[in-house]
């Protein structure tokens, strides 16, 4: 791993030295982060990457090597893998997911029910497409939403537990059997989505999910940390993961020694299940701003990148206007939704720096990336507390981030 000087990238190293400071007094002095890693790139060069903090309680620093559980920063992953079908001409972005995944053939909007009493349904007006999966369009939901008797359904089934309950497979027949939420194309509702396109890529390729990330993604990319387990050689280097509770404060989540990313889950989560470093989530990154290539290893076609990193929201719109979810990695106006992650239209609406056609996520554990493709620049940020959403750290570095730019 080489470090560039900024200044050759068109930083001002002095501006750019100072989001570390910030990250260490706003937020791991004050016991708001365990601990924060923070990659920028510009043109694929690496110009800043520092580690702060311990990985585990009371153990080692974090450094280069530190394993995180990524979760929605999965997404991205589920969603090239099924471009890469579509380029195989095995589907395409309108075919009908119950052509695929018959399962979900039927399926209604809901009217009533619920709470031990039947669902009634209404017809939805067009069929649930592959489209729809990718940018949230769906009608399904995640089962925390707890707004709807829909997601009530979910956490009665316990259909998101990714361990002792359902497989990829029962899981997609347990979705069969509760309504949508909405009709597929009518409104944006982050859901379990990704994990039904994950089932898809399954179906489709005749491979477990898996086994399709490690050898037509993970492997040809140089991605060797990142995977839906930690090895039992690597499990020292996995940070522990935390959660804030109310009226409890920060609480252990998932202790890194006795992980459930230890072992194999019953679940395979194409929506949030992954593992990663912020080396291989950098060389993920870097593989789009080349428009589909890493190192002399092409995935995908240029035109398939441009194709996944446009708005494709109905009638251009965006997350502001379409959203109905109490949830989400963004709230933002002047922001569209891609085919795995949003897309920044309007920095003026958005009210932070950025550029149009900027794309980025994040994870429930506050992992994020972005990549700006006027800039060429990128940046992934590693830490470990759910949720995501309590803090605007996401805004802040990209505020400081932005703000370091000299060219």
């Amino acid at each position: 791993m080489t470090i560039a000087k900024p200044e050759n990238q068109g930083f001002d190293a002095a501006r750019l030295a100072r989001i570390d400071p910030y990250l260490k007094t706003r937020y791991l002095d004050s016991g708001k982060l365990p601990h924060a890693q923070l990659l920028i790139a510009r043109g694929g060069e690496i110009v800043h990457f520092s580690h702060q903090g311990a990985a585990r309680e009371g153990g080692a620093p974090v450094d280069e090597t530190t394993i995180f559980r990524i979760a929605s920063m999965t997404k991205p992953v589920t969603s090239l893998a099924f471009m890469m079908l579509v380029e195989e001409g095995l589907v395409a972005l309108d075919t009908p997911v119950h052509h695929v995944l018959p399962e979900l053939k039927g399926l209604g909007v809901f009217k009533a029910g619920g709470g031990g009493v039947p669902f009634q349904t209404l017809p939805t007006d067009e069929p649930m497409r592959m489209v729809d999966l990718l940018r949230h369009t769906s009608g399904l939901t995640y089962s925390f939403q707890n707004r709807t008797n829909v997601d009530a359904a979910y956490r009665e089934g316990k259909i998101e537990n990714w361990h002792g309950n359902l497989t990829l497979d029962e899981f997609v027949a347990a979705l069969g059997g509760i309504p949508l939420e909405f009709s597929p194309g009518a409104e944006w509702n982050y859901s379990v989505s990704t994990d039904v396109l994950g089932a898809v890529v399954e179906r489709v390729s005749g491979t477990k999910l898996g086994d399709f990330f490690a050898q037509r993604i993970f492997v040809p990319l140089g991605m060797h940390d990142t995977g839906f387990t930690v090895p039992a050689d690597k499990i020292d280097r996995l940070a522990d993961c935390w959660a804030m509770v109310q009226g409890k404060g920060r609480v252990m989540y998932d202790r890194g020694a006795e992980s459930a990313w230890s072992r194999e889950p019953r679940l395979v989560s194409g929506g949030g299940g992954l593992v990663s470093t912020a080396l291989d989530y950098h060389r993920f990154c870097t593989f789009f701003l080349n428009r589909g290539e890493l190192d002399g290893v092409r995935l995908v076609s240029r035109k398939t990148i441009e194709l996944m990193t446009v708005n494709h929201l109905p009638g251009g719109s965006d997350l502001h206007a379409m959203s109905k979810s109490l949830f989400s990695e963004t709230t933002n106006a002047g922001t569209g939704f891609g085919l795995g992650f949003a897309i920044t239209m309007d920095p003026a609406k958005a009210m932070m720096p950025g550029s149009p056609g900027e794309y980025y996520w994040g994870g429930m554990f506050s992992t994020a990336f972005f990549i700006d493709p006027v800039e060429r620049l990128s940046m992934v940020f590693m830490t470990q507390l759910s949720p995501s959403m309590l803090y605007p750290i996401r805004r802040e570095l990209k505020t400081l981030i932005y703000s370091a730019l000299a060219d």
